[in-house]
């Protein structure tokens, strides 16, 4: 369950998607929390480059492996705008990361993508569940869904 103490990091990963929506890009974004709840790392969307690989949670857990003990990775918690397409979810699970906690599903995201005609993307979405069965997901946080919704409309509508 999400606790309302883990709110602030998911408000910093709607702060983040809008961050990569000015740049351009697609709206999300992803915090790092490590176990005694310091942000480790936050990194947003940054495919709009060509790189279709440069999503926030790929970034995190690449990072994470390059900096954090097996041990530190297995406690830390991902927090995220949406949650891991399978690539990322593959990437988190390699790794070792722990705990996700995402604000709108990856179910969410195909209906809206759907609703507004948006053609669907090269890999299909599939929950983290499907892709890495041994880590901890939580989510949707219908605190807020409607930002994030905001957010993909704006992307995907103008």
């Amino acid at each position: 369950m999400v606790e309302a103490s883990e709110l602030p990091y998911l408000r910093r990963c709607v702060e983040l998607a809008a961050e990569a929506l000015r740049a351009g890009d697609e709206p999300f974004g992803s915090v790092l929390v490590g176990a005694d709840c310091t942000v480790l790392a936050e990194d947003h969307n940054r495919v709009a480059s060509g790189d279709r690989t440069r999503h926030p949670e790929f970034e995190l857990a690449r990072w994470s492996a390059a900096r954090l003990s097996s041990a530190e990775r297995a406690a830390a918690t991902v927090y995220t705008s949406g949650e891991h397409c399978p690539m990322c979810a593959a990437a988190h699970a390699w790794v070792g990361l722990g705990r996700i906690v995402y604000i709108a599903s990856s179910d969410q995201l195909a209906t809206w993508l759907g609703a507004w005609g948006v053609p669907a993307p090269p890999v299909r979405t599939l929950p983290v569940h499907e892709v890495a069965p041994g880590v901890t997901v939580e989510g949707p946080v219908p605190e807020l869904v409607d930002e994030v919704h905001a957010l993909h409309r704006r992307f995907h509508c103008g």
